[in-house]
This record gives C-alpha cells, structure tokens and sequence, in this order.
C-alpha cells in the first residue's frame, strides 16, 4: 500500500477535522474484534512490506456508552436485474471509518465511496460509504451460499455492525405452474379459476383479466382472489360470461397465461299454463288445449330446453244453447178503474240456457175495457150521494158490532177471541204451573200486550257490574209480569199475491230488468208492522223482517230473489274471490226501522290471519262498493255481518243486492269445494260418462246442479266430499284409476284432467266439471267399479270408490238437498218460535242496564254473541237485535227450551216459568 493511503487513514483517524468536512476519499483499512477489552484494526492484504496493522485500546470504563456509532442508514436487500450492478449504502455517527464486509470477506478499500459531513444538530461526525456489486460477484459464489454484505462502523469507543443486506439475481419463469382452464357452468354456480404462477425471484404478483380489463375484488362483492392466486366466483352470472387470464409479474417480467373462456348457461323453464281453450264445438263433445311455453327462463348460452309436452289437449262437453220460447197468455185481468186490463206471458218454455236466445216481444199486453167498475165510474155525480150514504150505515153497523164484542169481552174477563186464534202463545215458552190470578195481577194468558213503541238509544257500559256476590236477578221483578192495563189485538197479514201478479206488478218498477225471470229462485209477500219471513227453499237464503222494521200504517211488498253468476257481473280484482251466492231483496233502497237480517251460505274457511272478508252492495249506479269489512270497526250502522261456519247473517236496514267477497292475504287461504259425481241414469250405447262437478260449498249451487242434471237425465253416484282448496295457485288434477280393464276402457288421451285455478278461484263459474269417458267393451257389462282422485297440486285431495250398476234406474238421493218444509212467505207471529208477548216481556226486562249484570248482555254471553256487544248496544233495543239473530240462525228447528233456560239463568227465580215443551 503506497504512503497516500496511509496518509488517508490517519487523516480519517485524527487529522484536522475542520479541513475533512464534506468530502469524499478512498481508504479501506480493515477492524476486526480480536477479543473483548481491545479493537485490532488491519489493513487489506497489500504488496509485500505494504502491510501495516495497530490496535486501538477501548476508551477508560468512564467513557460514555453514546460515543459509539450507531447507523443512521443500513444496507437494504436488493436485486440484481440482468447485468446491471446495485448500490449498497450505509450512514453512521459518531465514526471514523466505515468499512463493507460480503460473504465474510472486507471489500477492498477501491471499492467503497466515502462521504464525510457534520450533524448539525449534535455537532457530531457523519461518515456515509456506499459500494456496487455486479452480478459477476454474485455469480461467482452461486449455489454455494446467498451473497450478502455487511457495515462496520468505528469510532473511538469501540465498533458497531450494521444488519446483513443480501444481493440476490433477480428472474421470472415463462412456464405457469397451473394455468386456468375453460369451463361451463350454470347460472348461480360458484366457478373456481386456478392459477400457479411461474417460479421467480422475487416472488410475482398476480392479478387476473376479463376480457382484458383488470378484475378488483373491491368493486365487486362476487368475486375475490384466494391467497393461492385462485379466482373465485360465488354465483355466476351472465355477465360473468368472458376470457379469464392470469397475469403474473415482478421487477424483471410480466407473464400472462392462457385464456380461460367461462361460459355461464341458463337452463329453460316451462311458464305456466294458459288457460284452457274455448271448447272446438259450440254443441256436443269437442275438445280444448292450453300450451305453455319454454320461457321462464329461455335457455341460454347452451342450457338444456323444458323437458315435456307444451300442448295438453282433453275432451270437453258443451251444453247446446236452447232459446228461449213464451209460454201462454195469462188469462186477461179484471178491467180497473181505469178502464184497462192487461194479460202476461214468461219466457220459460224453455227458457234460455247454455247462451241462448231470450224471448223477443213483449212480456205484458194491455188493452182498454169496459166494465160495471169502468162505467161506475164514469156515471154522474148524481150515484154519489146513494154510495155515500150507503157506506156511512155500513160504517155504523160495524162500531155497534165492535161495542158489543168489547162488552163481552171486558163481561168475561177473558182474552180476545183474535188473540186466542192466533195461537202465538202456543209455543216454546209455556207456563209451568198457573197460579190463582188476583184482581189486580191477571194471569199470563189474559196479559194484553201494548205493541206501541217509542225509539230510545241504549246508554250504559258494555259490561255488566258486579256489585255483589248475590245471585244474578232482573231488576223489574218477575221476567213476565203484567205489560200493562192497555189491549191490542194480534192480526195476521194478508196472504201475499199470486206468483204471476206479483211480477205483473213489479214489471212497472225501474228495477225490474236486473232481477231474474221466473219465481223459481224468488220469494216474494206483504209485510206490515207484525213481520214475517222470506225462504228461498233448499238454498239456505233467507230474509227475516222482525217486528217493528216496517212502519206502523205501512205495507211494503217484499220480494228476496236468487241470482245466477251470469246475470250479474260483479268485478273481482288481484286474490279476490266470490264467497257467498249474490242475493236481492226489495224493494231497493227502502230503508227500515230496525235491520233486517239476510242469511245466506258461505264456502270460506275463514281465519283473520289468511282471509280479509268484506261485505259487498250493489249501488243504485249498477257499481258494486265496500259496505262492511269483517273484523274492523264498521264505518256505519247500518251493516253489520254475523260470520258462522257456513253460513253469514247481515243485519241490514236498507234492502239491496248483496254478495260476500273475500280477499287472501297468504297462501294458506282455502275454500270449501265439494265434490259431486254423476253418471247417466241409463246406457244405451256402449259409451258412459261420469261427470265429476267441482262446486262452491253453497246450498244453492249444488240446487241449480240437481237441476241441471235432472234434465240431462243423470243420477248421482258416491257420496259428496269436501275438498279445501288452497290459494297456491295450482290447479285441481281428476284421475279414474282400478277400473277393470277386461270390461272397461278410458277414452281419456292424458292420465288426468286439470280445472285451471283461476277458474275455481274467482267462484264466477258455478258448474264447472270435468267428464270422464268411458267404453264398455261388451253391451251386457252393466256393472262400474273404479276409484276417482281429486287433488290439487301440492294440496290436498280426496278419493271416491265408485261401484254401482249402471243398467238399474237409480233416483236422485233425498238426502243430498232435503225439501224445505214450510212456505216461501211468512207472514206475522207464524214467522217466529218466540211467542209475541214473550218476546215483548223479555225485551222491555233486559233492556235497561242490570245493576248485577243481570240484562241483555248476560243473554248474549249465554248465547255465546258477546263478541257483538258493541253492535247490539248501538241499536235502540239491545235485547230485540238478539233474539231476531236467535231466531235467524234456529229458524225452523230451533230448541226453544235452550233459549228458555239461558234466558231463566239471568233470573233464576223466574226459571220456573219456563217449559221444557217445544213447540
């Protein structure tokens, strides 16, 4: 080593540091730790007699530990990327010297870059060395060990070593270890790319393309990268449909693999069906289809078609229209006061059915007359004044007549013959025992009672107070004493008017043309003060008129009428369905005194949770409008609806057109359906029919069906079934299994037969069925055993074993609709259980508030219709509104003694008033 470098080492180790700042000079002596308690500082290996070597002694144990350096920089691992060499740096104060040290070897002192400077924030000497390293160096001890370098930092105190820093050959593989491979998957499949990248150092980055455009995880929640550079996709869809490729890259190259194709397929799926078609004939047996389609979803991107057929066809029957044709004239009228008389016809022979013609011309003819009445009153004044006069004896005739029977009467004490006629206290309610009358308390049966009223509104708490553990009492004494010292006698009213003149007379109204023709499905009479009751027979319809409802000194002419889902066209929107049979009574817009109560059948099996019920009335507009909803506070008083099992009571103060329709709110809304089976009463040929009807759970549709069949000559086989049918929009499946195949054969085409839902679930299509054909293979086979299923498609469903003789006359079952006993029309106390005067006496006992509880509400707690207190006590007799819903829902078998003792349990020291005997 030549005398400069040494002059460079001792001027780095003590010369004048005023004149050494900031400037940079080669030296690299050597400083090894020999052994604790000393530094041995020695040169690099130089030429012979070149080399020198010292020892510098640690500073005194009093120095302070600070003095030592301590590396403001430190070498940082780097790579070599192809030829071009690195840079190593390191920055240390206090020091005096820096050396490098690679692989365990100094560096030689050529080889380092010096810098000298002063912190100027302690005054302290810097001293930064910086050295480059090529890849030959590395190269030279490849495989062997991995290259690496090191500071050492020295100053007086002692030395310090920086951190190893290691030098390594940087490069990138072109060959993936895995690459992504295309695939096909369904739509919502998850889908897993891999990708391995190529072996490098360092070690690539990856990051995935679709279609050429960088995928980010951030941006899209369905997708993201595993720590093994997998791609994944949690659903695909169709927008993930591209070229995946996998791109790999670190500081010497970029990589990209093959591209991946992902192809997402959609699979199809069938719509839902059409509705079936029209039948192919207008008149006979003809056929029907409905189709769906391979839409929902179409296939895409390759995905399989709908599997099955997407037309189904299946026999259909249609009723031949039959037009209408005028029955006789009726026989001219007696010629009135105007000189006119008139005549009428019907269009019922036949009426029109199956969409036939109605009947042209008119139905009345009138014509003017002549007649006694006619020239009566046409004569001259002159024939007055005899009329007059004759009049004025009779009228005389008749108050002497009624004095003496008032004196007879008061004479013997006894009660009106009018009264005793009538019979009205001869049922239900007897007493049990009769006790001496005393002169100023008559006996129950000479009781007269004062039938005039007055209106109130009843005051008092809806729940009765109890002020004490005493027994429940009525507060006015004995339930049945005395009404009163005034007398009134019962009459009946007219018998109503003949069939024909009762339409005669209301073919005059407006509302005449939207009530239905004929008096098959009509009730009709004429009502006073008194009462009465309208029946539609075997249909379950009723219109109960109780006392008081029509003003006194008023008749009105009532009629309660059936109409058929044809003749009226009530709007059903969404979920909505009819419920009940649609049903007038008349006159419309006639408003009463006290509601009425119309009884009619419902199908629904109600519950609050799947249905929302609401009672509909046709406007004198023809709109139909929301009167009552079921179960909500009703917004007027005068509807309200009383809902039963199978059967609704409307109270109702104006008389219209009624229907109940419901709406469901989940799919576990149902309705009754029963099921009824027919077949015809004889075979001539070698085909048979079984006609499988399909009706709303209603009286007056399984009526109009019986009806329907009895002209079609048809029998009913196997006993009617109740089916519920869900609102889950699936349609009802028929299907004839077991049928004996050496006998029979079916000339179905499917193996089974679908009503479409819609169609059951509107309730606007009353008769629909399907029909089964069938074909004997011999004329002498007479006997039919088959099973016949009727389900609904994920429902329930219903079996019927059929097993009958089809060459033997078999009559319509009188069980299945029994005949009503009684007349359409009753009119006054015939048309009620309750007695008049018991009926009066209970009213006027439980009517005002009970200070035990012992009133009105008590009864209708006995009665189990507590949950209408709200209603009875809005009306002016609690007690009446009652016992007219008593007598609607019992009429005609109700048990009299059970109302006799609920009503005895409000006064049990009047309970031995009451009979055991009904009427």
């Amino acid at each position: 080593m030549d005398g400069r470098v040494g002059e460079g080492c001792r001027t780095a180790a003590g010369g004048d540091s005023g004149e050494a700042k900031d400037h940079w000079h080669v030296a690299v002596p050597v400083w090894v730790m020999s052994q604790p308690g000393h530094v041995e500082v020695a040169e690099p290996h130089l030429p012979t007699g070149a080399q020198q070597s010292a020892t510098v002694a640690n500073p005194a144990s009093g120095a302070s530990p600070d003095l030592l350096p301590h590396f403001q920089l430190e070498p940082e691992d780097v790579y070599i990327v192809k030829n071009k060499a690195v840079s190593l740096a390191c920055r240390a104060t206090p020091a005096t010297q820096i050396y490098f040290k690679c692989n365990g070897e100094w560096v030689h002192q050529g080889d380092h870059v010096t810098q000298h400077s002063t912190d100027r924030s302690t005054g302290l000497p810097v001293m930064e060395v910086r050295i480059e390293v090529t890849r030959q160096q590395v190269e030279k001890i490849f495989g062997l060990e991995e290259y690496w370098c090191q500071c050492v930092a020295w100053s007086s105190s002692g030395t310090t070593k920086s951190q190893k820093a290691f030098v390594r050959i940087a490069y990138l593989r072109k060959n993936f270890e895995q690459e992504p491979t295309a695939r096909e998957v369904s739509i919502e499949q998850g889908i897993v790319l891999p990708c391995r990248p190529p072996e490098g150092i360092p070690p690539a980055e990856v990051e995935w393309l679709r279609n050429e455009e960088l995928v980010d995880p951030a941006l899209d929640a369905n997708v993201y990268v595993t720590p093994e550079h997998s791609l994944v996709l949690r659903q695909a869809r169709l927008a993930d449909t591209a070229n995946y490729t996998c791109v790999a890259k670190n500081i010497v190259a970029r990589r990209r693999s093959a591209s991946a194709a992902i192809t997402v397929y959609v699979n199809g799926g069938w719509s839902t069906w059409t509705q079936w078609s029209g039948c192919s004939t207008s008149c006979g047996r003809g056929w029907q289809k409905r189709s769906r389609t391979c839409t929902n979803p179409t296939p895409l991107n390759g995905g399989a078609f709908c599997e099955g057929q997407n037309v189904q066809k299946t026999a259909c029957t249609t009723l031949c229209p039959v037009d209408g044709a005028w029955s006789e004239w009726s026989k001219w009228s007696e010629c009135g006061a105007e000189c006119t008389h008139w005549r009428s016809r019907e269009c019922s022979e036949p009426a029109p059915r199956n969409g036939g013609r109605d009947c042209h011309g008119p139905e009345l003819d009138t014509r003017n007359c002549t007649s006694e009445l006619c020239s009566h009153a046409a004569s001259g004044a002159e024939d007055v004044a005899l009329y007059v006069g004759l009049v004025a004896v009779a009228v005389c005739l008749v108050l002497l007549l009624l004095v003496g029977v008032l004196v007879y009467c008061r004479k013997k004490g006894g009660l009106d013959a009018d009264v005793a006629d009538s019979s009205i206290l001869t049922a239900g309610f007897q007493p049990v025992s009769i006790k001496p009358s005393k002169a100023d308390n008559p006996s129950l049966l000479t009781i007269q009672p004062d039938l005039s009223t007055t209106t109130m509104t009843y005051q008092g708490s809806l729940c009765p107070r109890q002020d004490g553990p005493a027994k429940l009492q009525l507060p006015n004494g004995h339930l049945l004493s005395p009404l009163g010292a005034g007398r009134h006698t019962l009459h009946h009213s007219s018998p109503a008017a003949e069939g024909a003149d009762f339409v005669a007379r209301l073919s005059t109204q407006s509302y005449f043309r939207s009530l239905p023709r004929g008096t098959n499905n009509m009730a009709y009479g004429t009502f006073n003060f008194l009462g009465g009751r309208l029946m539609i027979p075997n249909t379950g319809i009723s219109l109960l008129i109780p006392p008081d409802a029509i003003p006194r000194g008023k008749i009105y002419e009532v009629y309660l009428t059936l109409h058929k889902q044809e003749e009226v066209r009530l709007p059903l929107a969404g979920c909505q369905t009819l419920l009940s049979p649609i049903v007038s009574c008349g006159p419309p817009g006639v408003l009463l005194t006290r509601p009425a109560i119309l009884a009619m059948g419902h199908c629904v099996e109600a519950s609050a949770e799947n249905w929302s019920i609401r009672l509909k009335k046709q406007s004198c507009e023809g709109t139909w409008e929301d009167v009552l909803q079921l179960g909500a506070e009703p917004c007027t008083e005068l509807y309200y609806c009383q809902l039963e099992a199978q059967a609704c009571y409307v109270f109702t103060e104006q008389l219209g057109r009624f229907a109940l329709v419901g709406e469901s709110l989940s799919m576990a809304a149902s309705k009754r359906l029963k099921l009824v089976l027919f077949a015809p009463a004889a075979c001539p040929s070698l085909e048979y029919n079984i006609r499988v009807y399909c009706l709303s759970d209603t009286q007056d549709v399984l009526k109009e069906v019986i009806q329907l069949e009895k002209q079609l000559g048809g029998q009913l086989i196997g006993a009617p079934r109740v089916l519920h049918f869900k609102d889950s929009y699936h349609n009802l499946r028929l299907s004839i299994h077991d049928m004996p195949s050496s006998l029979w054969k079916s000339k179905l085409l499917a193996s089974y037969q679908e009503i479409p839902f819609y169609h059951i679930w509107s309730g606007l299509q009353p008769f629909l069925h399907c029909t089964f054909t069938l074909e004997r293979l011999s004329t002498s086979t007479c006997e039919l055993a088959c099973k016949i299923w009727v389900w609904q498609v994920e429902g329930d469903g219903q079996s019927f074993t059929v097993n009958f003789n089809i060459a033997k006359d078999t009559r319509f079952s009188d069980w299945l609709v029994p005949d009503e006993v009684g007349t359409p029309a009753l009119v006054g106390p015939s048309a009620f259980k309750i007695p008049f005067l018991i009926r009066q006496k209970i009213i006027s006992s439980l009517d005002p508030p009970g200070t035990r509880g012992a009133d009105w509400r008590t009864l209708a707690q006995k009665l189990n219709l507590d949950s209408h207190l709200s209603f009875f006590a809005s009306k002016a007799s609690p007690t009446a509104m009652i016992l007219n819903l008593w007598e609607a829902r019992h009429f005609p078998n109700g048990n009299l003694s059970q109302l006799a003792a609920a009503v005895a349990e409000v006064g049990k020291q009047d309970g031995a008033l009451f009979s055991e005997a009904e009427c």
